[in-house]
């Protein structure tokens, strides 16, 4: 019977140290660790270690949110485990799945991460289209229009010039999609 721990963070510049801290201080003897997000469902290190574990075993994760990011994936991974004779803690809430009540607590704040996450993106979906309504451009902000014209024109004569698309990119600063979306309009 080991005690193994799972730690992840969105991201590659996030840190996974506070979780390692807090894994460490329970005792766990190995640490699967990964960066990426949980709404991915290859994650390697997860595989590794629902793999590794064995009848007997804990998995412990600091949030559960580490674990998934839907409530359909941390059921069916808990669910799973619980199956296979695994226990399931999570730190900071202090669930441990083994029990009645751990699991009631675990569906429960796993729907609200779930709501959370779905309250995130049809904000930021509300805000983006809130946006384009008044206009407001979105992504990067584009170059001068006498670059972009220049670049066009450049682009035109190129038989002429013998400078490449590349060339023109590089002396103007203009994307290539920039200076073929460009060339089309104006062709119309």
């Amino acid at each position: 019977m080991v005690v193994i721990g799972y730690a992840r963070v969105s991201t590659v510049e996030q840190s996974l140290d506070i979780q390692v801290e807090q894994l460490e201080k329970y005792g766990v003897e190995k640490i699967y660790k990964e960066k990426q997000s949980g709404g991915s469902a290859d994650r390697e290190e997860l595989h590794k270690v629902l793999d590794y574990l064995r009848e007997g075993d804990t998995l412990v994760v600091y949030k559960i949110d580490r674990l998934a990011r839907s409530i359909m994936d941390l059921t069916k991974i808990a669910t799973g485990l619980h199956e296979r004779g695994i226990s399931l803690v999570f730190i900071k809430e202090n669930i441990d799945f083994s029990t009645s009540t751990g699991r009631l607590m675990f569906n429960m704040l796993g729907s609200i991460a779930e709501f959370e996450r779905d309250l995130i993106n049809e904000r930021t979906a509300e805000g983006r289209a809130k946006a384009k309504a008044k206009g407001t451009h979105m992504g990067r902000k584009g170059k001068p229009s006498k670059d972009v014209e220049r670049a066009v024109k450049l682009f035109r004569e190129r038989h002429d010039n013998n400078l490449s698309v590349n060339e023109i990119v590089k002396l103007t600063g203009v994307p290539r999609a920039t200076i073929y979306l460009k060339h089309k309009e104006l062709s119309l």
